[in-house]
């Protein structure tokens, strides 16, 4: 498993790239990782989806499908490719910290 550096604090990461411990998230992680991932500043609408990704993997232990992202977070799939642009589930699960949503390849 790799392991990087990220604000001091070494983590270790899956084979996708996504955090293997989930307790290493918190929201300032969350702005690296998304710089890593081409998005220079999360808005109020990226933490929308980030928030709704997190809470319905506590529910349900996955991180939720596109399709699914777009019935229930609010945010439509044009606004959800502008937001994560090239595989926003992927993107987004990353960034909130959590594991590559099943759906993804």
């Amino acid at each position: 498993m790799p392991v990087r550096e990220i604000l001091g604090k070494m983590i270790e990461f899956d084979d996708d790239g996504h955090l293997k411990n989930l307790n290493d998230w918190n929201e300032e992680i969350a702005k690296e990782l998304a710089k890593e991932e081409g998005i220079p500043e999360l808005t109020d609408r990226h933490w929308l989806v980030i928030n709704y990704m997190r809470q319905e993997f506590q529910k349900i232990g996955d991180a939720p499908s596109i399709r699914k992202l777009t019935k229930e977070s609010g945010v439509d799939t044009k606004e959800l490719y502008q937001l994560f642009p090239k595989g926003p589930a992927k993107k987004a699960a990353k960034i909130a910290g959590l594991p590559k949503p099943k759906g993804c390849i």
